[in-house]
């Protein structure tokens, strides 16, 4: 055990690590060490910030604090916190089934950790953060919660209504990261293009990126968790003008059928969501759509699975990822409708509906061969240094693979490369 250390580790999405990153920072301005996600925890303190979205994730996190529970027990740590999500959700639950943790923290309130530990925090340092990701890229949250209503959504239980950022505490918050050396920047929300509705009134996405996108030093922006209901257009504009606006938008479409999205309170029909997804690629050409799609909600039968295949095949989303349907606590859909697709039919509709994006991935990425493109290094790994496009967002998406043997390239550096060859997600290329 490593005296004043604290370990935390981080499941769930970015907006997590989000919060994650800045209770470091406020360790470390109190005096402690702190490691991230280490494969072996065994500091004085172990913070864990849970994820409570879905089943799996929900399963994983009481794992982790059980395997922690053990680890306190055997002396191999003094104390054991919980936060995030999945303790918002289950406060009560939790705190009765596992009470050998020391403390639980909802979504919002673990700055009283740091007083609770009998330090001080430290509010002029409140939007400061410690990055855990490589220091040229962050994550960049704009605001919390959701007021859409989906039927199989926990988000707006877990997080309350959506409650944006001041525009001028995020730009204050990128002027700072790129003066650390950041220069790509995440741009994250539950919904973000409901951003600014709560306090200017309407949607000020489009004005916020542009901000972002004035201030000096940034040079990639890329937005991720957009709504397909009343989809501001004029960020298209600010997408298809801003040479560091990357042609790149993370829509979740969940469902193409009408029936289906009527089932899960989208708002919107088969005919409106063909209707974004033209107006996208026209509006701005070269756009690189990243969505998620669910199979085997309520009210999908064969016909309703069929319709989304063909949207798959239509549509050529980029990027693409799905999921089955798992009926979550005190959603709209629990009460409502009767988990009826079996789960042997869900797990045979998801593997066929990537199997169908593997193809489509592999013809996308096949037509960038013989370009040159515009490459960030990540890292270097084995024989290969890894980097992305903008059309890709760390940890999600493809990659480009430069070969070492090559010569030197440098972590955070920008490369033109030519792209050599390709398989069905990454691409392979030569600097020039």
């Amino acid at each position: 055990m490593r005296k004043n250390t604290v370990d935390i580790i981080t499941l769930g999405c970015s907006k997590n690590l989000v919060d994650s990153e800045r209770l470091i920072r406020q360790l470390e301005l109190n005096g402690y060490k702190v490691t991230h996600d280490s494969e072996n925890p065994h500091g004085e303190i172990v913070v864990v910030n849970t994820c409570g979205f879905i089943s799996d994730a929900q399963e994983e996190s009481i794992n982790m604090i059980l395997e922690l529970c053990q680890a306190k027990e055997a002396g191999r740590i003094r104390q054991v916190y919980v936060m995030g999500c999945l303790s918002e959700r289950f406060f009560k639950e939790l705190g009765k089934e596992i009470p050998q943790v020391d403390k639980y923290y909802g979504k919002f309130n673990w700055t009283e950790l740091i007083n609770d530990l009998g330090k001080v925090y430290q509010r002029e340092h409140e939007y400061e953060r410690r990055l855990t990701t490589p220091k040229h890229y962050a994550y960049l949250k704009i605001s919390e919660g959701c007021d859409r209503h989906c039927a199989y959504c926990a988000i707006p239980i877990i997080t309350g209504k959506h409650k944006s950022r001041p525009m001028e505490d995020i730009v204050a918050e990128v002027e700072h990261l790129v003066s650390e050396g950041v220069k790509e920047f995440q741009v994250i929300a539950q919904e973000l293009t409901y951003y600014g509705v709560d306090i200017y009134g309407k949607q000020k996405i489009a004005e916020l990126v542009e901000r972002i996108s004035d201030v000096k030093g940034v040079k990639w922006i890329r937005l991720h968790y957009a709504y397909p209901k009343n989809f501001p257009m004029d960020l298209l504009r600010v997408m298809r003008e801003r040479d560091n606006v990357c042609k790149y938008l993370d829509i979740a479409l969940q469902h193409v059928s009408t029936n289906v999205l009527t089932n899960m309170r989208r708002s919107v029909t088969k005919e409106d969501t063909y209707e974004l997804i033209r107006t996208l690629r026209s509006e701005v050409p070269g756009i690189h759509i990243r969505t998620t799609l669910m199979v085997g909600f309520p009210g999908e039968g064969d016909t309703e699975f069929e319709e989304l295949k063909e949207f798959v095949r239509w549509a050529k989303f980029e990027r693409m990822g799905a999921f089955a349907y798992s009926e979550e606590i005190g959603t709209y859909a629990a009460g409502a409708y009767k988990d009826e697709v079996p789960d042997e039919v869900k797990q045979s509709r998801l593997g066929e509906l990537m199997e169908l994006q593997q193809s489509v991935s592999a013809q996308v990425q096949a037509s960038k061969v013989g370009t040159v493109m515009k490459v960030i290094i990540d890292r270097k790994e084995g024989e290969y240094y890894v980097g992305r496009t903008e059309y890709d967002s760390p940890e999600v998406d493809p990659e480009v693979l430069i070969p070492v043997a090559d010569g030197m390239l440098r972590t955070g550096v920008f490369y033109d490369v030519s792209i050599v060859d390709s398989d069905d997600f990454d691409l392979y290329g030569k600097r020039i």
